[in-house]
């Protein structure tokens, strides 16, 4: 048997293994899937509208009477000036005339997030948990009021005190090894977010990579720490958990699952991935994301440190990954993905959890 420990106690969890939110590509049958194994299903609800949120939540519920846990973008609404969507619309113009389109400023920039994080206090969900952002002190009580245990994402030990400091439950230390956004909010030297968000050069003097992160937020907080980035097998939980976490958040491992809402051009990409098939790029979204390589990144490559910011670029390349999908095209989806692609097992949900829990045991011995 396997021992417990402060955080899965307190979530009644059987195993120490959260599944990673990934907005867009998890479902309700996947979360409930691994909740109902021992581990905590979660829901990326980034990108869903409040509605949305409510109705995936009772979805949830329905599968499984398990904890489970809902995942938030900490964010302001943008309004960008006309010059730069112009000149981004603009960029991307070509790539839309492969699929027969033409680029067009969306309907809105993002989900209001005041309106989500009411929905989410609503949901009362096991687990709240954020990135791109912080909440505030009072956001926090107000979520732990409901009884939703509230964990927030670090890139860096500073960020990791500043959600402590709020009065978080746990901390996600993420390292630069994680598949899709990073979460990164401070910048270095610095404790409260900067106006617009931070820079291109503070993501990168925020990769830091799982195991020196995980091992620093452990030994700076009094709170719980969750390991992610590059964890795939039971031995990479056993070593994270050497380090001084207390669970893993496991997003890759997970996607190549049947019960993820990932496309089959997306799923044919991670089984071809190899081992260093991945970069960390702005050009989907403009916010640093790890995905593996393509066409799109290739060609867009120059622009980099250029394009306009999340949420902005996220809405304008939308229409045309939508378009790739339905076609069936990888060479222009944003193919989230960690550094152990290559070690993906297309398993369904229940059974790879089986499986790391063996490989844990094992580890353990």
């Amino acid at each position: 048997m396997l021992s417990s420990s402060p955080i899965t106690a307190r979530l009644g969890l059987a195993l120490p293994i959260v599944q990673g939110p990934m907005t867009g590509s998890d479902t309700p049958a996947l979360a409930a899937a691994v909740s109902q194994a021992g581990g905590l299903g979660m829901l990326g609800c980034g990108m869903r509208s409040p509605a949305a949120m409510t109705e995936a939540a009772a979805e949830v519920r329905r599968r499984t009477d398990k904890p489970f846990g809902m995942n938030l973008f900490v964010q302001t609404t943008p309004t960008p000036d006309e010059a730069t969507v112009l000149a981004a619309l603009q960029r991307l113009a070509p790539l839309y005339a492969e699929f027969g389109l033409v680029p067009e400023r969306p309907a809105q920039w993002c989900e209001d997030f005041a309106a989500q994080f009411e929905a989410l206090v609503a949901a009362r969900p096991t687990v709240a948990s954020f990135t791109f952002g912080i909440l505030s002190a009072a956001q926090v009580a107000r979520l732990q009021a409901a009884g939703s245990y509230v964990i927030g994402t670090a890139t860096t030990v500073a960020e990791a005190r500043a959600w402590a400091a709020v009065g978080a439950d746990a901390v996600c230390a993420s390292g630069m090894e994680s598949g899709g956004h990073r979460g990164t909010f401070l910048s270095p030297g610095h404790d409260a977010p900067p106006p617009g968000g931070p820079s291109v050069d503070d993501f990168e003097a925020s990769m830091v990579g799982t195991l020196t992160l995980v091992r620093q937020c452990a030994d700076a907080l009094s709170i719980p720490v969750i390991a992610a980035g590059g964890i795939m097998d039971g031995r990479g939980i056993a070593g994270a958990l050497a380090l001084g976490a207390q669970a893993v958040q496991m997003g890759t491992a997970f996607l190549a699952c049947p019960e993820s809402g990932i496309g089959p051009a997306y799923r044919t990409a991670l089984t071809q991935a190899g081992a260093t098939d991945t970069r960390t790029t702005r050009i989907f979204s403009g916010r640093p994301a790890r995905g593996i390589v393509n066409t799109m990144m290739d060609r867009l490559r120059a622009d980099e440190r250029t394009v306009p910011p999340y949420p902005i670029q996220n809405a304008l390349t939308g229409a045309l990954r939508r378009a790739a999908a339905q076609a069936g095209r990888a060479d222009h989806l944003s193919l989230w993905a960690g550094q152990g692609v290559a070690q993906v097992r297309p398993l369904p949900a229940a059974e790879l959890m089986a499986v790391l829990e063996q490989e844990l045991q094992a580890a353990s011995a």
